[in-house]
C-alpha cells in the first residue's frame, strides 16, 4: 500500500496493481468465470460471419436478377399441385427463389420469364409470389405452346417492355472432348439478345449471333464447368467440337464462371445454340420455348404482369398461366438469411446473459472472502469510488479476456465452418462487437457485487472472520 492510500486515497494505477494480484492469485477461477464470455464473443463473431455470408449467398445468387423481374409461365396439374402445397417447383430461372433458368443465367432488370408448354426439355419455374389467370388445364402435358409469334404479340400490345427473347431448353445426348460415351447435358436454344438479358459473361470466343439464328448454324457456346468437365479446362473447348444429338457443332465461345444459382442449376453446365438450331434439330416437337422480357420500370412489374396475362389469354383461352414476381423470391431469401442472423444474435445474447451471470456470482464470492481485505483498504481511507472502481476493474478484466480470446476462437472457427459448405464471411467490425458486448456484460453485471463491497462499513468488514 502506498503513502498516499494512508493519506486518503490510491492512485488509479496502484488500484489496477491491485486488480492484477487478485487475478493473478485466482488465476483458474478467472478462466472458469471468463468461459461464458469467450464462448458469447465467439458466437458473435460466427453470427456476424454467417449472416453476412447469407447474404453474400443471396446476392450470388441473384447477381442476374432484378427485383422486378416477373416468371410467367403456362401451368400444368402437377403446378398447380405443387402451388396448393407451398410453392412453385423447382428448376426454371436461377436466382428465382427455388427456381432457376433452364441452364442460362438470371436476368437483371425487370425480367420476367413465360414459359410454354410441351413434353421433356421443360424447365419449371419456381419461386416468389404470383397469380393464376383462368383457363383450363391438361395433365401433365400443356397443350400451349409459346411462339415467336406470341413473342411479337407482347413487344407489340405490352407497354413498358425494354427487351424480349424466346429460348427453349432441355437435354440433349452429347459426345466429344473427354467423353468415352453419350452423357445427357442441358441444352438451351436461344437468340442473339439472350447474351444481353441475362448478362451472360464471355471468357474467349463470341455469343450467338442473328446470322447464326437465321442459317440456323451448328455452333455451340458453352458454360465453363462443363467445358472443363469435357475438355480438361475452359481455354481447350474453344474452336472444339461436340455432337449434340448425332449432328456436329463448333464451340465458338466459352463463358465465364457464374457460380451457383439459387435452384443448383447454373450456365457453367449448360450448352447454347441458337434457338432455331435447337427446335429444328434437338428438340422437335418437344421443344418447350420460353419467353423471357426486360421491363422498363420495375415499379411498373405489376402492370406489367397483368397485361401479359391479357395477351396470352387472349390468344391461348384454353391455357392457365401462372405469373410470379422473381424480385419477391430474392426479397423472401434476404428475408430468411435475416431471420436466421437474427436467432444466431439471440443464442448469441443468452450466452453473454450466462457469462455475465456467472461473472456477476464470482464477483459476489469474491467479496465475501475479501471482506477484511475491503475494510482494511476503507480503514487506511479508501473512498467507495475507488473499492467500486477496483473490483468493477476486475469484472472488466475478465470480460475483455474472455473477448480477446472469444475473438480470436471465433476467427479460428472460421476455416472449420466452410468444410461444412455454408458460405461465411467474417467481417473484422464482428471482433470490435464482440469486445463492446464483453466490456457491457462485465460492467452491467460486475456492478453490483462491486457496489455491495464499497459499501460496506469498515468496523462491519474488519469483524467479520
Amino acid at each position: 500500500m502506498s503513502r498516499e492510500a494512508g493519506k486518503g486515497g490510491m492512485r488509479f494505477s496502484e488500484i489496477l496493481r491491485l486488480v492484477w494480484i487478485n487475478i493473478m492469485e485466482s488465476k483458474f477461477k478467472v478462466m472458469l468465470t471468463s468461459l461464458g464470455i469467450i464462448v458469447g464473443s465467439a458466437t458473435i463473431v460466427l453470427v456476424i460471419a454467417i449472416g453476412h455470408g447469407g447474404e453474400v449467398d443471396v446476392q450470388n445468387q441473384f447477381k442476374n436478377l432484378n427485383a422486378g423481374s416477373i416468371n410467367v409461365a403456362v401451368s400444368t396439374q402437377a403446378d398447380m399441385q405443387d402451388q396448393m402445397m407451398g410453392g412453385f417447383p423447382g428448376g426454371g430461372m436461377p436466382g428465382g427463389g427455388g427456381g432457376a433458368m433452364p441452364g442460362g443465367g438470371t436476368m437483371p432488370g425487370g425480367g420476367f420469364t413465360v414459359r410454354g408448354g410441351g413434353g421433356g426439355g421443360s424447365v419449371r419455374i419456381g419461386g416468389g409470389a404470383g397469380g393464376f389467370s383462368g383457363g383450363s388445364m391438361g395433365g401433365g402435358r400443356q397443350s400451349v405452346k409459346l411462339s415467336e409469334e406470341d413473342l411479337q404479340n407482347i413487344s407489340d400490345l405490352v407497354p413498358g417492355i425494354s427487351m424480349l427473347t424466346i429460348y427453349a431448353s432441355g437435354t440433349a445426348s452429347a459426345e466429344g472432348g473427354n467423353l468415352t460415351e453419350e452423357t445427357d447435358e442441358t441444352v438451351v436454344g436461344v437468340l442473339s439478345n439472350y447474351q444481353e438479358i441475362t448478362n451472360l459473361e464471355l471468357l474467349q470466343g463470341s455469343f450467338i449471333s442473328d446470322d447464326d439464328e437465321t442459317d440456323k448454324s451448328k455452333i455451340a457456346v458453352i458454360g465453363y464447368a462443363k467445358a472443363q468437365e469435357i475438355y480438361g479446362s475452359a481455354y481447350a473447348a474453344y474452336g472444339e467440337s461436340i455432337a449434340l444429338e448425332g449432328k456436329t457443332y463448333e464451340i465458338v465461345g466459352v463463358l465465364s464462371s457464374m457460380g451457383t444459382v439459387s435452384s443448383g442449376t447454373s450456365p457453367d453446365d449448360s450448352i447454347f445454340i441458337p434457338y432455331s438450331t435447337a427446335v429444328k434439330y434437338v428438340f422437335g416437337n418437344d421443344a418447350s420455348p420460353e419467353i423471357t422480357a426486360i421491363a422498363e420500370d420495375v415499379n411498373d412489374v405489376s402492370d406489367v404482369m397483368a397485361n401479359i396475362n391479357t395477351v396470352l389469354q387472349e390468344d391461348h383461352e384454353n391455357a392457365n398461366f401462372k405469373i410470379a414476381d422473381a424480385g419477391s423470391s430474392m426479397e423472401a431469401a434476404t428475408a430468411s438469411a435475416n431471420t436466421l442472423s437474427m436467432l444466431l444474435v439471440a443464442v448469441a445474447c443468452i450466452v453473454f446473459l450466462v457469462g455475465g451471470i456467472g461473472i456477476m456470482n464470482v464477483l459476489f464470492v469474491s467479496v465475501k472472502e475479501r471482506t477484511q481485505e475491503i475494510g482494511i483498504l476503507k480503514a487506511l481511507g479508501c473512498s467507495k469510488r475507488e473499492i467500486l472502481l477496483q473490483f468493477l476493474s476486475e469484472a472488466n478484466f475478465i470480460s475483455v479476456f474472455g473477448g480477446v480470446v472469444g475473438v480470436v476462437l471465433g476467427f479460428l472457427m472460421v476455416p472449420l465452418l466452410r468444410l461444412t459448405g455454408m458460405t461465411i464471411e467474417p467481417l473484422a467490425v464482428s471482433g470490435v462487437y464482440s469486445m463492446l458486448f464483453a466490456v457491457v456484460t462485465g460492467t452491467v453485471f460486475g456492478f453490483y457485487p462491486a457496489w455491495k463491497a464499497a459499501s460496506l462499513m469498515p468496523i462491519e468488514a474488519l469483524s467479520q472472520e
